[in-house]
C-alpha cells in the first residue's frame, strides 16, 4: 500500500509572531511522536531559533539542534537551510519564504507565513497554488483569539 501524500498545512500568522507559535507547534509536533525539520533560508534565523527553544519558556525546552552540528540526525527538531531530512522528520515546518522542495517522506508540512508580511503572503499564496496544482492536500489556519481556525 503507497505511503499516504504529505499534506500541506498554512498557518497565517496575525495575533502572534512566529516566535510564539513555532514552539507551540513543535511541541504538539513531538507529542504526536513526531520528529521535525524546521527549514529557513536565512542562517541568521538558525542562530537565533537554537538559542530561544532552549530558553520559549521556563518550564521547557524542545529537543533540537541545527543541522551542522554532529548527531543532528538525532534530534527530534533539526534547524536547516538545507532540503535535507537526516533525522527522518515526519513534519516539516518552512519559516521565513523557505521553498518545500520534495516533500517524499514527510506526513505534513507546516508553512507559517506573517499575514502582515506582503512578501510572505505572496509567496504563501504562490506556495498554496502550486501544492492544489500538483493534487497535495492543503489546509488554511488561521490565527483566532481562542487559537487556530482550520478555515479551508
Amino acid at each position: 500500500m503507497p505511503a499516504a501524500p504529505c499534506e500541506m498545512w498554512f498557518y497565517h500568522l496575525e495575533r502572534t509572531g512566529l516566535d510564539q507559535a513555532l514552539p507551540e507547534l513543535l511541541e504538539k509536533t513531538l507529542q504526536r511522536g513526531w520528529k521535525a525539520v524546521v527549514r529557513t533560508p536565512e542562517p541568521e534565523r538558525i542562530e537565533h531559533l537554537d538559542g530561544w527553544l532552549w530558553s520559549y519558556r521556563d518550564d521547557s525546552f524542545l529537543p533540537h539542534a541545527p543541522s551542522d552540528e554532529p548527531n543532528a540526525a538525532r534530534q527530534p527538531v533539526l534547524l536547516t537551510t538545507g532540503f535535507e531530512n537526516p533525522n527522518g522528520a515526519d513534519a516539516l515546518f518552512l519559516i521565513d519564504g523557505a521553498e518545500p522542495g520534495e516533500l517524499e517522506g514527510y506526513a505534513r508540512c507546516v508553512v507559517l507565513f506573517d499575514g502582515a508580511d506582503d512578501t510572505q503572503l505572496a509567496r504563501a499564496r504562490a506556495q498554496w497554488s502550486a501544492a492544489k496544482g500538483k493534487g497535495v492536500p492543503v489546509s488554511y489556519w488561521k490565527q483566532q483569539a481562542r487559537g487556530w481556525e482550520k478555515t479551508a
